[in-house]
């Protein structure tokens, strides 16, 4: 008994530290306002004050089913992984990450699978792999199969966020 209850301690604990880790937000000076810094998901983007454009965007957006149809949804959410670079203070973020989780949600795709790291507007996430990825511009849209780097849609897609998946999806 006295181990059970360790072990439920132990794991409250865990899951604690862990989620004191993400969706955090802390004020930027050069952005004059909150952002969220570090590794977040859905509901940190669903959180006062970055709603007001990430909820509009997500409902608003029509996906193009022709193109996603040419997707293999079984292939796609079993294979592939996908790390997004954002900043909630960034214009072009606040127009496509709202669009891609809307193309994700369409394609079943597990988004808690997904790494997200929003970035300040120096592009640095303290206690994040951020430096690692190379990020020039956001938001970024890192795409893995079988842990190999596969593509990225870097700021705008050239064509669409569903155009480009395709042909990053196709060609690998």
């Amino acid at each position: 008994m006295k181990n059970t209850i360790f072990l439920f301690l132990t794991a409250v604990l865990i899951i604690s530290c862990n989620n004191s880790n993400i969706n955090r937000t802390e004020f930027d000076e050069k952005a004059s306002d909150n952002i969220l810094i570090g590794y977040t998901n859905r509901e940190g983007l669903k959180m006062e004050p970055f709603h007001e454009w990430f909820t509009p965007g997500y409902k608003h957006y029509q996906v193009n089913d022709s193109v996603l149809s040419l997707i293999d949804k079984d292939d796609f959410r079993k294979n592939i992984k996908i790390t997004l670079v954002l900043g909630t203070w960034c214009s072009d973020s606040r127009r496509e990450v709202p669009r891609f989780y809307k193309i994700l949600d369409h394609l079943e795709y597990n988004t808690k699978k997904m790494t997200v790291i929003c970035v300040n507007t120096d592009k640095i996430a303290k206690g994040t792999n951020v430096e690692a990825l190379n990020v020039t511009r956001i938001p970024l849209f890192i795409f893995y199969r079988n842990d190999k780097e596969i593509g990225r849609i870097i700021e705008s897609p050239q064509e669409s966020l569903e155009a480009d998946m395709l042909k990053i999806l196709k060609n690998n």
